[in-house]
């Protein structure tokens, strides 16, 4: 996977959805403030650049914890779905693909990247599809974003995502397995 960063932005709203965790515990923000010095976030469509955004995901999965960032990537798939739906890319009563399909696309416009990285859906069936890692995100957030994501959809139960493939074991890029159930 490349993992280089230089140039590569993304909009402030995803800081901004870290910081909605972190800002229900009772830590020392200092830490937090360094990483995000000399950058406007209080706008969510400033760019910012990736980097910070991944120090701020790293410092959050070494301080406060795996969970914490897979909430995190809760909060994000509620802003990413809201998006999609208020830019028509899905409708409310989106399936499973659709929502991903949307993901995929959210990825290439809130993020600038000119190696276009981001997602890619490998495979897609009834009840489960495949996911992809392209970009340098932080690979546990990606978690609960996805499962977040496909939680959205009202025909779904409940959702599981596991690792098929991990860079932190060798593999090229992370790869998700994303099943759910459907009510």
């Amino acid at each position: 996977m490349d993992n280089s960063t230089e140039g590569v932005t993304l909009l402030a709203v995803f800081i901004n959805d870290v910081l909605v965790e972190i800002e229900k515990l009772n830590i020392d923000r200092k830490s937090i403030q360094a990483i995000l010095e000399g950058h406007d976030i209080s706008n969510p469509y400033n760019h910012i650049p990736m980097i910070v955004y991944n120090n701020l995901c790293h410092w959050v999965e070494t301080n406060l914890g795996e969970n914490t960032i897979i909430q995190v990537g809760k909060n994000i798939g509620e802003t990413v779905h809201k998006a999609l739906i208020e830019n028509g890319i899905i409708q409310e009563n989106a399936k499973p693909l659709d929502i991903i399909e949307g993901l995929v696309i959210a990825a290439a416009s809130m993020i600038q990247d000119n190696k276009e990285r981001g997602w890619e859906i490998i495979k897609s069936s009834d009840k489960q599809l495949i996911m992809r890692r392209t970009q340098t995100f932080n690979s546990k957030l990606q978690i609960g974003l996805l499962e977040g994501l496909v939680s959205k959809c009202p025909s779904v139960s409940t959702v599981n995502v596991s690792y098929l493939k991990e860079v932190i074991k060798g593999d090229d890029f992370d790869e998700y397995l994303v099943k759910w159930e459907n009510k």
